[in-house]
């Protein structure tokens, strides 16, 4: 169960952070807020049984990122300053460190030939948003960006992948969005807690394989 919920959050926290100057006058100016806000997610579609409900706070003067992920079975803290990121499970005082690999597919710029078009404007959860339609070499997304930079909504289709043969489309939309700041121990990882490698299976884990069993051992 864990290795699902890790490998969804990842993909999602890869929405990129600025868009590269060939794309700017035809994209988004921002990718990723410009000020502090905590969003609310509902999620359904990508294979998962029923909608879920998944949080995201950002922390923009430190450059963090907290992503509580749907099961509660922990949160993830991305550090773009360090460039590193982490699954803290407080249940079990422990703290998962994600692979580089991982790492830099949440923080990369656009792939070479993304293609932005405007598709006009909505409102989600009281905000008003423009609707963009992306299109990369992996595949299509419609989404809609605050113009500060916030994600209120997104459609994406999937490609096929294990669990998901046939592919299919992950809808997210912000039930919720609370601007201000936050609260320092959200975006900071407990002393104490024992680190551990991230489960085999997960892109650029040691001897990580597709379709392992999810886990992990401590790290030595």
């Amino acid at each position: 169960m864990l290795k699902p919920i890790l490998t969804a959050a990842a993909a999602i926290i890869a929405l990129p952070a600025l868009v590269p100057d060939a794309l700017a006058q035809n994209a988004p100016a921002h990718l990723r807020p410009t000020r502090d806000v905590s969003v609310t997610y509902r999620m359904e579609g990508g294979g998962m049984p029923q909608p879920q409900e998944m949080r995201m706070a950002w922390d923009v003067s430190n450059n963090r990122q907290r992503v509580d992920p749907p099961g509660g079975q922990g949160w993830m803290l991305v550090d773009r300053k360090a460039n590193t990121a982490v699954m803290v499970m407080d249940a079990q005082r422990m703290v998962m460190q994600m692979p580089p690999a991982t790492v830099g597919a949440m923080t990369q710029d656009p792939p070479a030939g993304t293609a932005f078009t405007a598709k006009g404007t909505d409102r989600v959860a009281g905000q008003a948003c423009n609707l963009w339609e992306t299109t990369t070499p992996q595949g299509k997304s419609t989404v809609c960006l605050t113009g500060d930079g916030v994600l209120l909504r997104a459609l994406t289709e999937m490609a096929a992948r294990p669990g998901l043969p046939q592919g299919g489309t992950m809808r997210m939309e912000a039930t919720e969005v609370r601007y201000g700041a936050p609260e320092a121990s959200r975006f900071t990882v407990p002393q104490g807690y024992q680190t551990m490698q991230a489960p085999a299976g997960m892109p650029g884990a040691p001897g990580g394989a597709p379709g392992a069993a999810p886990g992990g051992a401590p790290a030595r």
